[in-house]
């Protein structure tokens, strides 16, 4: 597309209209130029008249259409003497192209006859009714999708160079179709969420169509959920002061309802919700154990599991078996379900504790003869095998509609024998051990508690007055149990039980992580003696990678990290880990991932503490740490070929992950971001801290990409402090390094100057190059931003000459950029422009993506300063698609900030609000200095576009921030919000 148009937004390809028939039927578009394709092949229409008759035509969708008509649409009310020469001479060269069969005569006037799938309008129109149907099934995804397949049908502007009045008027009907789509489409972007998203196509769409009320009311409810309320008031006050000025009149009610509404913070703007389903209605069993009465929320499994049980009054037997970690609240749920089933089994319910979880499960034969004798069977008549029990069990039950609760099982084996063998019965199971091989049986996992329902469960134990005055203690105390039933019960009943605590008092004794298992005991309840039954199940081995796997920080781990931790290979460790997915003491968070509750996972630690060594403990932990770091310095090193970093990384025993792709590594890096970063935070021991201060290094991409900024400064934290206790300033410095890193791209200048300034009096002392090189860098980078250009030259000079002796060539690149930052800021246009492009050459010459981006984002900016604007344009555009790619939405997000800069040079006002739109609907764009800096320009291109109050909202905004930061910005927006500024428009 045309790169003055503004940010590119992504719809389906345009193509010629798929032939439903046969390859090399005719088809043809008016939803752009007027064409027709005979297969593949592009035909001539001939001259614009030509193109008149055959669009007057294609749009009457086979009606015919009369001579005085065609002159009409050819005309108007003044044709030619020979107009209907003039019109079969054109019918006679379209019949020739198109064929006898296509385009035919009939009652004195032409017809073309072809498919409805054949013409992109009438495709389109398809597509928008399917659309209509999909939304008023309440589909609205998929209605969606279907508009943005009709938007994605036009080609431009409709009949384009088409002559005539017929055209004309059709031309403008197509457009307001189309804008009636495209509000339709954005009115569904709202409904779905997607409002941030929308605030910058809806900027550019008010700004070339101003007084359409529709667009100004959606970009209102846009701002308004995305946390910009002042803004949508603005929009509400531009768009009175356009139509009185413009029209004489008011906003429809409508626009003026909606601003009252956000007025007053009105939730209900919001996205409503799904309605919930209806909870059955209570039923009472006869031989259930009775169900407790402050039972809270689970309401989707017990729909989900009473619907299965009802099936059993048909033709089929129900099975239902419900899994999970021990304290999950299987019993509970399916004791309550069983009795909300009471009506569909009015014969009778029976129930048996299986004692699966213990040292000795109940044998299937003893459980036969209890439940026969619950069934009227005198104790002479039951037989004494099991097959004979089982026999004479199933024909009992024959003809009956009866519900078995067998709750505890310990394995298929142990229930088969107890399953009903006729329809109308149904079996509910409840077992620690996934059933996957219990055959046709309707399997659930049960999961912890969601916060709400585990503070309801609370309150209710506790009492609502408690709760109620110390509600944050109160999230904290569930949030502790790790939502799950058992220890939240357990926690409020001793709770209850003593008037004196607070809650805060109880809160205050879990926060402790050493003790929190020995808190929740109450009375014969106790979470640590729950997981022991589990635990004393496991094989040696099982057992071995339950403990060890524990000690790990990250919230789940990878199947190889898991297996560089226990020292096996990947197939071994895999059987390992799926075996403790089936007795439910770890959870597949995903295919290839594992994760504990919050609870299993201290009480893993303290069996690896009272089991394991503590050699074999830390020997774990080094493993995992040298998984992480091998295989993170190899994504570095693939996405930075030439940086010496990874060259001055400690060395590691265990190999990492290889990769041979970007794009596979880039998911390794970002997807365990968080592991990583926990792992580098846990690793602080004499004998893995400069490891973990490496790892921090070699994942520097995560804070640059705006994503784990806030953990990854913790971990670095966490670090430093360890290594400064141990007095290691190796470590140290590298760990200042990694805090300059995430300091800087949040924002946080003076922050990162201070470590920066620490990392490089480190570096000279302890001779290490990293820390002299990289903060030098960064420290160049901040002075250019506060406006102190003598002083970064000086430091971006040593970076340079640091990273020249190195061999450092991608860094020297990014110094060299840098120091373009500063020449240009210092007036010295044709040598900022001649360092970037050295650095672009550079950057070229390693053959890298990423940093080629930041290249080309340093050279956009001073050939902009030069005024060479296409080129400027040419290389920000570049580098934006590169950091979209690359998954750095700070980049991205700046990128699309110095494009806005660049249009608002040019004068194109839109295109400028529309990249400023996008810069802070990414979210990423480096802390709340730089995003003033957006709003600073939003403003300006706003205020010329004519949206004035609008403007005035964002300068406001970025006045704010400039002020709290002390930045000398602030007085640039000061001036711009000067009554005399205000009046005028910005230069």
């Amino acid at each position: 597309m045309d790169r003055d148009s503004g940010p590119r937004v992504r719809v389906p390809e345009q193509r010629a209209p798929e032939n439903p028939v046969t390859a090399d039927a005719l088809r043809f578009t008016v939803l752009g130029p007027v064409r027709a394709w005979r297969g593949s092949d592009l035909l001539s229409s001939g001259s614009p008249q030509q193109r008149a008759l055959l669009t007057a035509l294609l749009l009457r969708e086979g009606r015919t259409a009369t001579a005085g008509e065609l002159i009409d649409a050819f005309w108007g009310e003044d044709p030619p003497s020979q107009a209907l020469a003039t019109i079969r001479t054109y019918a006679s060269r379209l019949r020739k192209i198109l064929g006898q069969d296509t385009l035919v005569s009939e009652s004195g006037g032409y017809a073309i006859r072809i498919d409805r799938g054949a013409l992109d309008l009438t495709l389109a129109q398809d597509l928008a009714a399917e659309a209509e149907k999909a939304r008023a099934t309440g589909d609205r995804c998929q209605a969606r999708t279907l508009i943005n397949k009709v938007l994605g049908l036009w080609d431009g502007e409709a009949l384009a160079s088409v002559p005539g009045p017929y055209a004309d008027n059709q031309r403008t009907r197509l457009e307001e179709w189309r804008l009636q789509l495209t509000e339709t489409r954005l009115d569904l972007d709202l409904e779905v969420g997607c409002h941030a998203e929308a605030v910058s196509e809806l900027t550019a769409l008010t700004a070339a169509h101003p007084l359409r009320e529709r667009l100004r009311e959606l970009l209102m409810v846009a701002l308004y959920r995305s946390g910009r309320q002042a803004e949508a008031l603005a929009v509400y006050a531009d768009t009175r002061r356009l139509l009185a000025e413009e029209l004489g009149v008011d906003p429809r009610p409508e626009l003026a309802q909606l601003q009252r509404r956000i007025l007053r913070a009105d939730e209900e703007l919001a996205r409503p919700a799904d309605e919930p389903a209806p909870a059955p209605a209570p039923l009472r069993p006869a031989q259930l154990p009775a169900t407790v009465p402050d039972f809270t929320g689970r309401s989707a499994f017990v729909t989900e599991l009473s619907s299965r049980l009802a099936t059993a009054e048909g033709s089929v037997m129900a099975v239902s078996a419900v899994a999970g970690i021990g304290g999950v609240g299987k019993t509970t749920l399916a004791v309550h379900v069983a009795h909300q089933a009471r009506r569909h089994f009015p014969d009778g319910q029976l129930y048996v504790d299986l004692q699966g979880a213990g040292a000795r499960a109940a044998e299937p034969e003893t459980v036969l003869g209890s439940f026969l004798r619950a069934l009227g069977t005198a104790d002479s008549a039951i037989p004494d095998t099991l097959d004979e029990r089982a026999a004479l069990y199933r024909s009992t039950l024959d003809g009956r509609r009866i519900l078995i609760l067998l709750d505890n099982a310990h394995d298929a084996a142990q229930i088969r024998p107890l399953l009903p063998g006729t329809p109308g019965c149904a079996a509910l199971v409840t077992s620690r051990v996934r059933m996957v091989d219990l055959a046709g049986a309707h399997l659930v996992d049960l999961d912890v508690m969601s916060p709400e329902e585990a503070l309801q469960l609370f309150t209710r134990i506790v009492g609502a007055e408690r709760v109620g005055s110390e509600r944050e203690a109160a999230l904290d105390v569930v949030a502790a149990c790790g939502f799950l039933p058992l220890a939240i019960r357990i926690a409020a009943s001793r709770l209850a039980a003593r008037r004196t605590w607070t809650v805060s008092v109880l809160a205050a004794k879990l926060a402790d992580e050493r003790r929190r298992l020995d808190e929740l005991q109450a009375g014969d309840l106790a979470v640590k003696a729950t997981f022991e039954l589990g635990y004393g199940q496991l094989e040696p081995a099982q057992a071995r990678a339950f403990r060890l796997l524990g000690l790990a920080d990250g919230p789940d781990i990878s199947l190889a990290a898991a297996a560089a931790l226990l020292n096996l290979d990947p197939h071994a460790a895999e059987d390992l880990l799926e075996a403790l997915v089936d007795t439910s003491l770890v959870e597949s968070a995903a295919p290839g991932r594992y994760r504990y509750h919050d609870l299993v996972r201290l009480y893993a630690r303290a069996c690896a503490e009272r089991d394991e060594r503590a050699a074999e403990r830390e020997s774990a932990l080094s493993r995992l740490l040298d998984f992480y770091l091998a295989t993170a310095a190899g994504v570095y090193a693939l996405e930075r070929p030439g940086d010496r970093l990874v060259d001055h990384l400690a060395r590691v025993d265990r190999p990492g992950l290889v990769f041979q792709q970007r794009g596979p590594a880039l998911d390794w890096i970002h997807t365990e971001a968080e592991c990583v970063l926990a792992c580098a935070h846990q690793c602080t021991d004499s004998a893995s801290l400069r490891r973990a201060a490496d790892l921090l290094l070699a994942a520097k991409d995560l804070p640059e990409s705006g994503a784990n900024s806030r953990r990854y400064e913790v971990a670095a934290q966490a670090v430093l402090a360890a290594a400064v206790r141990t007095g290691d300033v190796h470590a140290e410095g590298r760990a200042r390094t990694a805090l300059t890193n995430v300091f800087h791209f949040a924002g946080r200048f003076d922050e990162a100057e201070e470590e920066a300034e620490k990392a490089m009096a480190l570096s000279e002392a302890n001779e290490d190059p990293i820390p002299g090189g990289y903060a030098a860098n960064t420290r160049g980078f901040i002075a250019v931003y506060q406006g102190r250009y003598a002083e970064a030259e000086k430091y971006l000079r040593v970076a340079i000459a640091s990273f020249r002796s190195d061999g450092n060539g991608p860094s020297e690149a990014s110094a060299l950029c840098n120091l373009s930052r500063a020449q240009l800021a210092m007036g010295r246009t044709g040598g900022a422009v001649t360092l970037a492009r050295q650095g672009v050459d550079i950057y070229d010459r390693q053959g890298l993506s990423l940093r080629l981006a930041n290249g080309r984002y340093a050279l956009g900016i001073a050939l902009t300063q030069a005024g060479e604007l296409d080129e400027a344009l040419t290389q920000l555009s570049e580098a934006l698609d590169i950091f979209h790619e690359s998954r750095q939405p700070l980049w991205e997000g700046m990128t699309h900030f110095r494009l806005a800069e660049l249009h608002l040079l040019a004068g194109r006002s839109a295109q400028a609000a529309a990249h400023a739109e996008q810069a802070i609907a990414l979210r990423g764009i480096g802390g709340e200095w730089r995003r003033a800096t957006v709003l600073t320009v939003l403003g300006k291109a706003l205020k010329l576009l004519g949206q004035v109050d609008r403007g005035h909202a964002c300068w406001v905004e970025a006045l704010t921030i400039f002020e709290n930061h002390g930045s000398q910005e602030a007085v640039e927006v000061r001036t711009l919000l000067s009554p005399q500024r205000m009046d005028q428009r910005c230069p």
